[in-house]
């Protein structure tokens, strides 16, 4: 009897072939030795594929959580810098605003005074470009009426 008719892992119709095919003893027992080795060896090599710790090799783990937390922190400084120069450029134009609006108030303050000192001479100039003080006016139209 063979390995493998006493393990009962071969087909039924595959015990006939092993009658008509087994007729010298030798060869049987060289053949027998030689599958119950190879199945050893199969059965070997199975338990040892099987026994032994697989350790799975997963490729670089990338850190999301690190690459997030410096993607946040960099547009953190980011639009802090950005809100102090914002800033900054707002009170440069507020600045600058104010110095416009003090230059034409100064402008206007002049200007104002400008006319005040006109009006003012011309005042001056109206008094003393007569030829007749005003007091004497009364004098002066009487002595044009006697000499019409």
């Amino acid at each position: 009897m063979s390995v493998w008719e006493k393990s009962g892992e071969l087909p039924d119709d595959a015990h006939d072939e092993l009658q008509s095919a087994g007729d010298d003893p030798i060869l049987d027992l060289k053949l027998d030795e030689a599958l119950r080795n190879f199945k050893l060896s199969v059965d070997a090599w199975s338990e040892a594929a099987y026994s032994t710790r697989r350790v799975v090799q997963s490729g670089p783990r990338r850190n999301w959580r690190r690459a997030a937390a410096w993607a946040l922190g960099c547009a953190l400084v980011a639009s802090s810098v950005s809100g102090v120069v914002y800033q900054r450029h707002e009170r440069q134009v507020a600045a600058k605003q104010a110095a416009v609006r003090l230059a034409e108030q100064q402008k206007r303050a002049a200007d104002l005074q400008a006319a005040s000192e006109e009006k003012l001479l011309a005042s001056v100039d109206s008094d003393i470009s007569q030829q007749i003080p005003s007091a004497m006016e009364p004098l002066a139209q009487m002595a044009e009426d006697d000499s019409k």
